[in-house]
């Protein structure tokens, strides 16, 4: 097993003719594209859908767009169930930004899922009309892609853009005929790969801009008058749940990091979701009442994030999410590989036992090299950090 500050890669794009000659390597794109400057974008739609961690992912390129193009109007395209990660509930989806919409001008959300369940009722079809007709009304200039997907790259193409930006080796390989412009995208971290896209578009090199995510006041005052009602000034954030069991370290090694940290002075608080219930009961009891489940909102976790001192999990969006909000993290893999899914931009240190073979393949049963991460390790880098962080 071993422990190791996460680092990103450096970016590069392919060889972009006629382009202006700035002497920067990163600024090239596809040979076949033949493309000479773009005007100014005034209007500009990224599609990201889903899902938690990967949209994460995503906000560094859409901010690092946002400081090329000042004065554009962008728009973001996304599944209902995260568009918490833009907009804070009850705000308007559309305007001028705000700490509750910090990023966008314009939130246009899909229910994909649902919409296949009743693909043919008058309900489905008006939802389907209403964001389609407000899409298209915006008169988007470029469209760009950053989930590979079939049905995300035909989403960018009907949002009537003229050009539509996508990576010439998506996820799914036939979205790639959908694009009229194709990047190569360099760089070990998916976030560098979004960025090395977002880079052609602006035609200059970008760096990862901080991110911002929407602030709600009302809930972030229920937050710490909760916090403190239970006198947690001082905690950390564990997340035992992850996509698949191949992901999931035991929970009941993270009620024991969980009893240790309480020795040092550090609370815990458990994140669970739905279906998660059987993990968290494991780790509170493991735990001997050190810890305390608390299940919350998108907007919830993102207030108690910020507050958190620390935060321990594995390959997940909540994970993500810490690194977004520079919380310093713990960051526990096994099968999924840290350079291209690690935490990005804050002080973290990843354990990856050197056994783990890197494989998406949604396993049931937790990783073989995953299970060599002792408890041990976590607690170490837990203090290392919190140490480091207190200098």
């Amino acid at each position: 097993m071993s422990a190791s500050y996460a680092t990103s890669e450096s970016r590069l794009v392919a060889p972009m003719p006629d382009a202006p000659q700035s002497g920067n390597p990163a600024l090239e794109m596809t040979a076949d594209l033949n493309v000479r400057s773009l005007p100014t974008i005034e209007r500009l739609l990224i599609v990201r859908l889903s899902a938690m961690g990967d949209v994460i992912h995503t906000l560094p390129a859409a901010y690092a767009l946002r400081e090329a193009f000042p004065h554009a109007m962008i728009g973001w395209l996304i599944e209902e169930r995260w568009a918490e990660l833009l907009c804070a509930p009850g705000s308007p989806r559309r305007g001028p930004r705000s700490p509750q919409r910090p990023l966008v001008d314009w939130v246009h959300t899909v229910k994909l899922t649902g919409w296949r369940k009743s693909l043919f009722t008058f309900s489905t079809l008006q939802q389907i009309a209403t964001v389609w007709n407000d899409v298209r009304e915006a008169h988007y200039d470029v469209a760009i892609d950053l989930q590979g997907a079939i049905r995300s790259a035909v989403l960018a193409r009907w949002s009537k853009a003229p050009v539509a930006y996508g990576t010439a080796e998506p996820r799914e390989s036939p979205a790639s005929l959908l694009y009229t412009r194709r990047v190569i995208a360099r760089g070990a971290h998916v976030i560098d790969q979004n960025l090395c896209l977002a880079e052609v578009v602006a035609q200059k090199e970008l760096k990862p801009p901080r991110v911002e995510l929407p602030l709600d006041p009302q809930v972030e005052s229920r937050i710490s008058r909760h916090l403190s009602q239970l006198g947690f000034s001082n905690f950390a954030i564990l997340n035992p749940g992850a996509g698949w069991g191949a992901k999931r370290w035991p929970a009941e090694r993270y009620g024991e990091v969980a009893r240790r940290l309480a020795e040092n002075g550090l609370r815990s608080l458990i994140n669970y979701g739905p279906g998660e219930e059987d993990l968290v009961e494991e780790t509170v009891a493991a735990s001997g009442g050190a810890a305390r489940p608390t299940q919350s909102s998108l907007t919830e976790l993102i207030a108690l994030t910020r507050r958190a001192r620390l935060f321990i999990g594995g390959d997940t969006g909540p994970m993500h999410l810490a690194a977004a909000l520079r919380i310093p993290v713990v960051a526990i893999f096994g099968p999924t590989d840290p350079a291209r899914n690690g935490p990005y931009g804050t002080r973290s240190i990843v354990l990856r036992s050197s056994s783990s073979a890197t494989s998406h393949a949604r396993r049931p049963q937790p990783d073989e090299g995953l299970l060599q991460i002792g408890t041990e390790a976590v607690v170490a880098a837990a203090l290392d950090l919190l140490a480091r962080n207190s200098r």
